[in-house]
């Protein structure tokens, strides 16, 4: 892997040459909070934020999206209008890009999804380094780095961006800028060290996932699920927000008076009340406790036994989403037995 280093005020130079490799999406402020969406001009980029409203998952499995069309006497058609489409998320978190990482390994594993791999072919990550707030436990999650999965990263070292190039395509971006990037020295890297170091201190939040399959394992009849069912809405907006809740369902739109029609997927969420129902109207989650529970053991459970690893990263949206404040640090830390864990 290559490292480089750019003048921070040579980072708008350097987002100039990037339009020439597809169009440009970066976080923009939008009612006080950020989003991700294509920029007008770079001025409207807001690389200091703390979270997007929705991660960069909508890029790669839309809320809707037509899979394909059919009419009698035709067949199918699949829909590909956007896949070939080259665009740059400018400014991923590493947590995000984490979550990208694992979204990969599910939609191209035993049933590979070739609309998100599509897309995923044609979407540069440029991603950049940020600060936790009282929300973040990504370093918890050990998602508050990565290795792979970008083509470039960048990380504030003071007056300049320490540059990681993960890919060719990133080299490639690199030498279209001609001379703007640097060669690093020690200087640099001991700036890099002290800044890492200080960020791992900055965190205010923190929660321990060593052994906690097993720690659901044995509290799988604890009251704290009839609790949290009590309190919870079955809004959905904590599967929403999140970068790695992958669920969606599948339904046909079929023109009236007509055999013709189109097939869609859109987002699901398994707090829902209709997620578990099927045709014979038994609904094997119908419980809210029930539905919250399956949410968490799947982040922390399931997925742990078919992937080695938790499936969330610790960007903390579900927390700041959840309106009535059902916060997952708070109950893993009961879970564990950790004293006053709801008084943070």
């Amino acid at each position: 892997m290559k490292i480089l280093k750019l003048r921070k005020e040579k980072l708008d130079l350097f987002a100039s040459v990037v339009q020439q490799f597809g169009e440009v999406h970066a976080p923009v402020e939008q009612d006080g909070k950020y989003v991700f969406k294509r920029l007008r001009r770079w001025s409207e980029a807001r690389l200091e934020y703390d979270r997007t409203i929705l991660p960069p998952k909508k890029y790669f499995l839309p809320p809707r999206e037509t899979l394909f069309r059919y009419r009698p006497g035709e067949g199918f058609a699949p829909c590909s209008e956007g896949l070939d489409q080259r665009t740059i998320l400018f400014g991923v978190h590493a947590c995000d890009i984490y979550a990208i990482n694992i979204l990969d390994r599910v939609f191209a594993g035993k049933y590979n999804d070739p609309y998100y791999q599509a897309r995923r072919r044609n979407i540069v990550i440029i991603g950049i380094d940020c600060s936790p707030d009282q929300h973040c436990f990504c370093r918890s999650m050990r998602a508050d780095f990565v290795d792979h999965g970008f083509d470039l990263f960048f990380y504030d070292t003071g007056d300049y961006y320490q540059a990681l190039v993960g890919t060719a395509l990133g080299d490639d971006m690199v030498l279209a800028s001609g001379s703007i990037f640097e060669a690093v020295d020690a200087a640099d890297i001991d700036n890099y060290k002290r800044r890492s170091w200080n960020k791992r201190r900055a965190f205010q939040l923190e929660v321990e996932i060593r052994d906690l399959p097993e720690i659901f394992e044995m509290e799988y009849q604890s009251g704290i699920w009839e609790e949290l069912g009590g309190r919870c809405l079955s809004c959905g907006s904590c599967s929403m927000v999140c970068p790695t809740c992958y669920c969606f369902d599948v339904a046909d739109d079929v023109e009236l008076g007509s055999l013709a029609g189109s097939r869609a997927r859109t987002w699901d969420s398994c707090l829902f009340a209709s997620h578990a129902l099927v045709a014979s109207g038994e609904n094997f989650r119908g419980p809210r406790a029930s539905r919250i529970k399956f949410r968490f053991y799947h982040k922390q459970r399931g997925f742990v036994a078919e992937y080695g690893r938790p499936s969330c990263v610790g960007c903390g949206r579900c927390i700041s989403a959840c309106p009535v404040n059902i916060d997952v640090v708070q109950v893993i830390e009961r879970l564990r037995g950790v004293q006053d864990a709801g008084s943070r």
